[in-house]
């Protein structure tokens, strides 16, 4: 049976009150940035997708993780990015704060823009921030 988004939240509130508030903080932020957005639970957090799947949440004992499918792609001039693997990066984030203090908003879009550019087969020719490789 397919696991609802509503469920995992209550599950993840269970164990812990502020990485509850930590990732709804960021489910509003995504939902606030990315139009249209769909939310799904797998591989144990909340996926994001807007036509394409682009990024995640996932709670974790001592931190919330953003992941970025194609977090290898982005342009990370902000340096917070963390990761080193062919394709995935993350933010890790420990406190409300961080959602400001490490720039996802400014990430969010370049995940999608990363992720779209792969899904158009354009990946090999452009990075997320629109120069040429």
């Amino acid at each position: 049976m397919a696991r609802t988004v509503q469920s995992l939240l209550e599950d993840i509130q269970l164990l812990d009150e502020q990485q509850f508030r930590l990732v709804e903080a960021v489910r509003e932020l995504v939902k606030s940035t990315i139009k249209p957005l769909a939310e799904e639970v797998k591989y144990g957090g909340i996926m994001f997708t807007s036509t394409i799947p682009f990024a995640g949440v996932f709670a974790y004992k001592e931190h919330v993780s953003v992941e970025f499918s194609l977090g290898a792609r982005i342009n990370d001039a902000a340096g917070f990015l963390e990761g080193a693997g062919k394709g995935r990066r993350h933010l890790k984030l420990r406190t409300v704060q961080d959602i400001t203090g490490k720039q996802l908003a400014v990430y969010l879009p370049l995940a999608l823009e990363a992720a779209a550019d792969e899904a158009a087969g354009a990946g090999s020719s452009s990075s997320a921030s629109g120069t040429k490789r």
